[in-house]
């Protein structure tokens, strides 16, 4: 047996339970892994609430991301064998494959062996920020050193890899934040400029930053009524990519801006990356070179242990955190 975290009803961080259970035989084209440390993600908790792309059926596992050691590979598994430290790339559904346990099994085409240059904290926090970051800014808008790019809610583990992503390409960010007391963060981060006003008040400082050359991509993860002033702020022709919907609400579509400015308003899922084969392999090489050369560094905002997993849940759902939020094993 092993222990897992699950939830049998709706509500709070509370309602997360540590408990024992018999995990399914490993499949063929499944390895099992002995799990170091686990990424947390906003999903997860949306899950909890049930406000998630898929209703829980209870009692309800979770978790995409997790880092740890092979303990046993299927029959049909190549190129790994028990001692490999790897890392887990999300699947498409959290559902059949969690990753919030002690032993977990996942299939081989979703394991990879992580630089060593990386803790075991650092390779659980990777792939969903940088895989979403990519998928967004290289794969779908091609960023290159000739743009400038808004990158919302900045302090986020997202925004931080695209930040990092953007500084690698030579192209300059323009970070939003809701609070000043994350500014210098950011600028050490890589920003190039720090916004912290709201409004049109911040559209007007966005138009003085880049002296009138707004930014061709802007990547929001918020969503709502903030949409028509983001598309104030994009160049036309510009590429408006919304990855999530912190705001909770309805988002309407700014036509009146979009139409006559000639913009794309798309929405943008890692899903897009990890269901597409060629895709994955391009951004696997990209990262994991990133991540080898130092170049890409994922930023821990907090661990906690195993047994802390209600508090872990309680400091996401606070959003004061600067980078991603890990539990360790």
């Amino acid at each position: 047996m092993t222990r897992v975290i699950q939830f049998d009803c709706i509500g709070e961080p509370e309602v997360l339970k540590i408990v024992e259970v018999d995990l399914p035989p490993l499949a063929a084209d499944e390895i099992s892994i002995k799990v170091k440390a686990i990424g947390l993600n906003r999903a997860e908790a949306l899950l909890r609430r049930g406000k998630y792309a898929f209703p829980p059926v209870f009692p309800q596992r979770m978790g995409y991301e997790a880092a740890g050691v092979i303990e046993t590979v299927g029959v049909e598994v190549q190129g790994f064998i028990p001692g490999d430290a790897v890392s887990i790339i999300p699947l498409l559904s959290m559902a059949q494959w969690p990753t919030y346990g002690e032993t977990i099994h996942i299939p081989a085409r979703h394991v990879v062996k992580h630089p060593e240059n990386l803790s075991w904290t650092q390779a659980a926090a990777a792939w969903m920020q940088y895989l979403t970051a990519y998928g967004a800014l290289i794969d779908v808008a091609n960023i290159t050193s000739d743009d400038h790019i808004l990158v919302t809610a900045a302090s986020s583990s997202v925004g931080i890899a695209a930040i990092q992503i953007a500084k690698m390409l030579g192209v300059q960010v323009i970070a939003t934040s809701r609070t000043e007391s994350k500014r210098q963060a950011l600028l050490d981060l890589g920003a190039s400029w720090v916004v912290t006003s709201q409004g049109a008040e911040r559209i007007t400082e966005v138009e003085g930053i880049t002296g009138g050359k707004l930014p061709r991509v802007i990547f929001d993860c918020i969503g709502g009524e903030d949409v028509a002033d983001l598309c104030e702020m994009i160049a036309p022709g510009g590429v408006l990519i919304e990855y999530g919907n912190l705001g909770g609400g309805y988002t309407p579509f700014p036509g009146h801006l979009a139409i006559p400015k000639g913009l794309t308003i798309r929405g943008f899922a890692y899903s897009e990356i990890v269901g597409d084969a060629a895709r994955l392999d391009k951004a696997k090489d990209f990262i994991l070179s990133a991540l080898s050369r130092g170049d890409l560094k994922p930023v821990i905002a907090k661990s906690f242990m195993f047994d802390q997993i209600v508090a872990a849940h309680q400091y996401l759902e606070t959003n004061v955190q600067l980078g991603k939020i890990v539990v360790t094993v």
